[in-house]
């Protein structure tokens, strides 16, 4: 099966970036590519003979009309697989990208400010968005960040897997995970933070670990999550959603969600997935 990723977001935010990063990765790359242009690019590729199973589609900036979600439901009828990454970042460090690259963003206007332009294409990027598989931050990543998300994404997938799933701990304090589909607050549990034996280590710890699944709270809480997953998943599979990110935060970071996101990462394993688990907090 002819996979196909069509990479689109803000301008700034790493779509070119990502795309190196496939094409390392062994995908064929069609870089700032007119959204009118994706039909006769697909009919080419899908083509008897034709030996390019994994095609990436970067949109650049300016496609972001009714013609790009004409050309991605199309796609989607083609018979190959096809996933969306929509690429996002904050406003303000948008323009410190642009200003510290001295290029011309490409929606700005004369007389225009650099944050009013970027602000302008976010709200016309806003249907594409809510179309994307994957959403993905990159305001506090760097290249080599970015690259590991996107081979996390896209470099040993197989089609066959099915629905792909990420767990993530993080701390309240630090921010809320914007690129993830579910957050679940473990902050009602009783904070090993508190405990000075317990402070300098981490909910990977097997002290920290028993501290918070032996609270009266946590067996219920996970058995009723473990049945909300058993609700939701073959839902979203069934709905043919390629990625579901789960996010369980504590106040730190470092305690609570660590030990409750490993749990949970077990609980998926044992319905048949294979999560990636990342602990965003649990150094800081």
């Amino acid at each position: 099966m002819t996979e196909f990723v069509v990479i689109t977001g803000m301008s700034g935010a790493g779509r070119s970036t990502a795309a190196k990063d496939l094409e390392d990765l062994g995908w064929f790359v069609i870089d700032n590519l007119p959204s009118e242009l994706m039909p006769k690019v697909v009919e080419l590729v899908l083509q008897p003979g034709t030996t390019t199973p994994r095609v990436a589609l970067v949109v650049g900036a300016g496609a972001y009309e009714s013609s790009l979600l004409v050309g991605l439901a199309e796609l989607r009828t083609s018979g190959g697989r096809v996933r969306q990454l929509f690429l996002d970042a904050e406003t303000a460090v948008l323009v410190r990208r642009y200003e510290s690259s001295r290029r011309r963003h490409p929606l700005l206007s004369a007389g225009e400010g650099l944050a009013d332009a970027i602000e302008r294409e976010r709200a016309l990027l806003e249907p594409v968005k809510a179309e994307a598989d994957v959403v993905v931050d990159t305001t506090s990543l760097n290249v080599h960040e970015l690259r590991a998300r996107v081979a996390d994404l896209f470099g040993e997938d197989d089609p066959s897997i099915g629905m792909q799933t990420r767990v993530m701990s993080f701390g309240y304090k630090h921010g809320l995970p914007l690129d993830v589909d579910l957050v679940i607050d473990c902050r009602f549990l009783p904070n090993p933070h508190w405990v000075e034996k317990l402070r300098p280590q981490t909910g990977l710890h097997d002290d920290v670990r028993r501290y918070v699944l032996e609270q009266p709270a946590a067996a219920e809480f996970l058995e009723r999550l473990d049945g909300l997953l058993g609700l939701l998943l073959p839902a979203y599979v069934a709905e043919g959603k390629s990625y579901l990110s789960l996010a369980l935060g504590c106040t730190g970071g470092r305690h609570r969600s660590v030990a409750i996101a490993e749990v949970v990462a077990d609980q998926l394993r044992a319905r048949g997935f294979g999560p990636t688990v990342i602990h965003r907090d649990i150094t800081k």
